[in-house]
């Protein structure tokens, strides 16, 4: 038998060894083929060719668990091992060959692999003629990485694996695991330290927190049933579309008993008839990936490629998109590339090394929320990011994403004081790298996937969010209104008495409305941290409460923008969000929330079915006012116009006061009421114009004709044109 290095056979024992596919396995030796197999509990290992005519074949023990046996021509071979309480048969790892290919190894090597989740991960696979799990990692500074789970009792020294030269990578196939294994990685660093063990950051699932191991799963294609929504959801998403999105955080918007938490597919028939019956277009998630701290709603994930495991598997995940699409609506997920946990089982210093962030804290700490930022001029990061992106759209059907905290990915001296932060290049504040991240994640977001939506979260005045690439801008389709989300509210916030004084609030936001494709957006931070529910918001006695709310989501809806509002607004929770727990339901009983509610609903139907209200949300031509200076009364009224459609007229009076004033109007002879949020059935008083206005050739606010218009007290109204 040609001899073994014993100094290599020492460093596998010992789990040092980088490269155990040199030893480990069969290798040529002279004219027959030496098995070296490491059995760790063994005190006898067999060979077991396959073959009719095959016969076992002893190994001899070199070092304790270090076995060694010949066999005269290479074949195919099993392993038999026993002590002194058992006996057990398996596959050997190491016979079998690399799984990746040479295209892999040069896109992986070169950090451009866009679909990178395809080869890294735990993929179950039939690898030469045997079932099991392939897995492969990204850790480049590594001195040896292995596979760990209780298939080999989390010791690191039985499943080291292959590195792929020099891209980084480290691979193995392991034969025979399946579906719903749980597993880590062991890295031993450069200088031979042994890191915590770590979660694989292309893991397709996890086990439940605080556990947080990942878990194989499969996420072979699902036989999907939304061909159809998929060829015209494009016509869904589209600046002239009506867009109302619904945000959800999946873990609180109804709890089973026991205040469980509903599954993927219980949501799948619960939450999507509840969205399809409001009127809702989208259903916007809060993050799905898979964190370790509930109470960071998904905004800090460790887990980027897998659907939290606390609503169900990926498949089950897949099926909840699949019934949305069936209802027609959309899916969007948030999407967190802004910023990382660190958790010891995450991706800081994954591989001993700052890896995926920034060596530096000044670059690659995050204060408010002590969590890394991820290094986006490092090729490999970036593709990371980009291509998980593309794998939420592409796997999973979602119909976009919207990126969070955006604000803090452009600027370099985000919540950073002098001192604190690093210019760019040119000696200035604006993040290059994380700006080209961005648009290249759009790029090949819009450029792979048609029809989907890409929105920033962005709260800062930078120009060009919603533009193209090619414009000069960072290519999302949509962009929150953080600028009138704040105004508006403060000025709800205010007495009435006090709100002449704050008018422009409610008007600055179309000053710029067209300067970007915009979303106004009620989210779950207007309801968190202590402030308190939209309906605790408003002022004034329990009515006055109630019909402030209602006034300004009609304000909201006839607003230029497309609409958001997280779970609960929308039938005006009393309490503070509270993730722990479900929403409010039983509220419903009463009729004022019950009135929001069907307010809500209806809102979301004249919004859909009269295109004046939604065709032009993005461009100035779809847009007048009638009278937007009237501080002294605190009205608001606005024409909202699409060619070819009937105008519509909007109205807000945000006094308590009623009143009876003349407007002027463009034309026609009857204007019909569409919507009053003073309807008996909203909660409010019942009081309007018995159904529409009369229109007379008297000339009002610069208009050829005008009208006598009842305004009820806290209200807005609708009237389209006859």
């Amino acid at each position: 038998m040609t001899a073994i290095d014993m100094g290599a056979a020492w460093a596998v024992v010992e789990g040092r060894h980088g490269d155990p596919f040199a030893v480990l396995g069969p290798h040529l030796a002279g004219k027959e083929w030496r098995v070296t197999v490491f059995v760790p509990g063994a005190t006898r290992v067999s060979i077991l060719p396959k073959g009719k005519a095959s016969k076992p074949v002893e190994m001899e023990e070199l070092i304790p668990g270090l076995f060694v046996g010949l066999l005269p021509k290479r074949v195919e071979y099993r392993l038999r091992a026993g002590n002194d309480h058992a006996e057990w048969e398996f596959d050997d790892a190491y016979r079998f060959g690399p799984v990746l290919g040479e295209m892999d190894e040069y896109l992986l090597g070169e950090g451009t692999h866009q679909r990178l989740w395809q080869v890294l991960g735990a993929h179950l696979i039939t690898h030469e003629g045997v079932a099991g799990v392939h897995f492969a990692v990204w850790a480049p500074n590594a001195q040896r990485v292995s596979v760990v789970g209780d298939f080999n009792i989390w010791d690191g020294r039985r499943h080291p694996m292959r590195r792929r030269g020099p891209t980084g990578v480290w691979e193995v196939f392991i034969p025979g695991l399946k579906d719903g294994v749980s597993y880590k990685y062991e890295i031993r660093t450069h200088d031979g330290v042994v890191q915590p063990l770590k979660a694989d950051p292309v893991g397709f699932g996890s086990e439940h927190p605080p556990a947080n191991a990942s878990v194989v799963r499969d996420i072979s294609p699902r036989e999907w049933q939304d061909a159809e929504w998929l060829k015209t959801r494009s016509e869904t998403l589209h600046v002239d579309a009506p867009i109302s999105v619904y945000e959800v955080h999946l873990g609180s918007w109804k709890r089973a008993p026991g205040n469980r938490m509903l599954s993927y597919l219980e949501m799948a028939e619960q939450l999507v008839d509840y969205a399809a019956d409001m009127g809702f277009t989208h259903i916007e998630m809060l993050p799905v990936s898979e964190y370790p701290f509930d109470g960071s709603w998904g905004y800090q994930p460790v887990g980027l490629f897998a659907p939290t495991v606390r609503h169900g598997t990926p498949q089950e995940f897949r099926a909840l998109v699949d019934a949305a699409h069936a209802k027609g609506i959309g899916i969007l997920l948030d999407w967190v590339p802004g910023h990382f946990p660190t958790d010891a089982h995450g991706l800081g210093r994954f591989d001993g090394s700052a890896l995926y962030e920034h060596a530096d804290p000044k670059e690659g700490f995050h204060q408010d929320w002590n969590t890394f930022i991820y290094n986006y001029g490092r090729t490999e990061v970036q593709n990371y990011l980009v291509s998980n992106a593309l794998y939420w759209l592409e796997e999973f059907h979602v119909d976009g994403l919207r990126v969070d905290a955006v604000a803090s990915m452009l600027y370099r001296d985000y919540s950073r004081k002098d001192g604190e932060w690093i210019p760019n290049k040119d000696g200035g504040r604006e993040n290059y790298e994380a700006i080209a991240m961005m648009r290249r994640a759009n790029i090949v977001a819009y450029g792979e996937v048609p029809g989907i939506m890409m929105v920033a979260e962005e709260s800062t005045a930078f120009p060009g969010v919603s533009r193209p690439v090619d414009q000069g801008g960072l290519g999302f389709g949509f962009k929150w209104n953080m600028g009138w989300m704040n105004d508006t509210l403060s000025y709800m916030q205010k007495d009435p008495l006090y709100r002449k004084y704050h008018h422009n609030q409610m008007t600055f936001g179309m000053v710029y409305a067209w300067s970007e494709n915009y979303i106004l957006p009620i989210s779950h931070d207007e309801v968190v941290h202590g402030k308190g529910s939209m309906l605790g918001k408003m002022p004034g006695n329990a009515w006055e409460k109630f019909a402030n709310l209602r006034a300004y989501y009609g304000f909201m809806w006839g607003h230029p923008g497309k609409k958001l509002l997280f779970m609960g607004q929308e039938f005006a929770q009393g309490a503070e969000w509270n993730h722990n727990q479900s929403l409010d339901w039983h509220q419903l009983e009463i009729p004022e929330h019950a009135g929001v509610q069907s307010l809500v609903r209806d809102l979301n139907r004249v919004y859909r079915d009269n295109p004046a209200l939604h065709v032009n949300d993005t461009r100035p031509e779809g847009f007048e006012w009638i009278d937007g200076g009237d501080a002294e009364g605190s009205t608001f009224s606005w024409l909202r116009k699409a060619k070819g459609h009937p105008t519509v007229l909007v109205v807000s009076n945000m006094t308590p006061v009623e009143r009876r004033m003349r407007i002027g109007l463009p034309g026609g002879r009857k204007w019909e009421e569409i919507l009053n949020t003073d309807a008996s059935h909203y909660g409010g008083g019942n009081r309007g114009n018995l159904g529409g206005l009369v229109v007379e050739d008297q000339g009002w606010n610069g208009q050829a004709q005008s009208a006598m218009l009842t305004l009820p007290p806290l209200a807005t109204l609708y009237f389209r044109e006859g």
